[in-house]
């Protein structure tokens, strides 16, 4: 076994470019699409009025009290080829008390812009209807006294008093590309059982002394501690170097990501035993891994996949409770015993994958 994992070693330390390229890989794209996943939505305003600047500058400042949609003041013509050309998807083109959508289609964000600025033109159409009369700053600026000490104040809380916890996409987004990445490095190690099948050096280890059980064990054990490796390596560096929230309890979460890292291991060799050739492999399995955070909803909040089929899809493969278990330890502080069914089931997942892959290698061989 031990003679395995050191020839494995070798292989990667006399190239060890490849898997710095999967670390490098793993925080570029998490650094590429988490930045993507916080940039608010640019929404083009404009007026045609004769007072135009004044309209716009004075709804400008109203309307962008949204962290989630930016406003900005655009030349009517631009803003109306914007939406043409398909950059923005929606504008608003606006008057001293009313305003207009400016949509080629109805998008979902044309709805969450129509909602926001509907709010902000009735909100004002209040204030100006009690305040003809009054001074209307001196009003508005009562009005927000009053309210930042109603008498009646909503609280948010989540589930047995405990408080809502500060979800950040950013965070989901580090640990499914890290993992995606960490699938890949898992599926090529393990792929190595059939390259040395072909190329004969799996048959001149049966003449050894060192059994079936020791090889495969030590295919095993090598994939485990690269992919690992690569897993820890990228998390050290998010949390210590570019001060990303993974939570207090990393050792946990280093222990999901071994459990993970097992089970995914165990589906490759799966994958390994119903493929004939290392080529096959290259051609399958590199194809059918990425669909896995996608069923699975890694890329997006959780909740926001709701089709029974694919939720039962996504619990076949241990990426889905890999990411229940890790974001319970970072959002909710949840402990081992919180986690221990995902734990279960990424074990059972590795287990039964293994025992199907393993048999199916051998009866190939024989």
């Amino acid at each position: 076994m031990k003679s395995v994992i050191w020839a494995q070693f070798s292989k990667d330390k006399r190239n060890p470019l490849t898997v710095l390229l999967f670390i490098m890989g793993s925080i570029l794209a998490t650094l590429l699409f988490a930045r993507g996943a916080y940039t608010p939505t640019v929404v083009p305003i404009f007026s045609d009025d004769e007072n135009a600047i004044a309209i716009e500058s004075k709804w400008e400042v109203l309307l962008n009290d949204n962290h989630a949609i930016q406003f900005v003041i655009t030349e009517p013509d631009q803003a109306r080829q914007d939406v043409r050309d398909g950059n923005a998807d929606v504008a608003v083109k606006l008057m001293e008390s009313d305003y207009q959508l400016v949509a080629a289609n109805e998008l979902p964000g044309v709805s969450f812009v129509r909602q926001h600025v509907e709010k902000v033109f009735l909100r004002e159409a209040q204030i100006a209807a009690i305040t003809q009369s009054e001074d209307e700053e001196k009003f508005r600026s009562e009005i927000e006294d009053y309210l930042s000490n109603a008498p009646f104040q909503v609280v948010s809380q989540g589930l047995d008093n405990e408080e809502i916890p500060n979800y950040d996409i950013r965070t989901q987004l580090l640990f499914a590309f890290t993992f995606l990445v960490s699938m890949f490095i898992a599926g090529f190690k393990v792929n190595n059982v059939m390259q040395d099948k072909v190329s004969g050096i799996w048959d001149r280890l049966k003449m050894s002394p060192m059994g079936k059980e020791s090889m495969y064990l030590g295919y095993i054990i090598y994939s485990f501690l690269i992919t690992l490796f690569q897993i820890t390596v990228v998390l050290l560096v998010f949390k210590y170097i570019l001060n990303y929230d993974v939570g207090d309890n990393l050792w946990i979460i280093i222990l999901i990501s071994a459990f993970f890292t097992f089970s995914m291991i165990s589906v490759a060799m799966l994958i390994t035993g119903l493929v004939r050739t290392p080529e096959q492999f290259y051609a399958v399995y590199p194809s059918f891994i990425p669909l896995i955070p996608l069923i699975s909803g890694a890329y997006m909040m959780p909740g926001t996949i709701t089709n029974p089929i694919l939720l039962f899809i996504a619990d076949l493969f241990p990426l889905k409770h890999a990411m229940d278990a890790i974001l319970s330890v970072v959002f909710y502080n949840a402990g081992i015993a919180d986690i221990t069914m995902s734990l279960i089931i990424m074990l059972l997942i590795g287990t039964v994958a293994m025992g199907i892959g393993i048999n199916l290698i051998e009866r190939r061989s024989n």
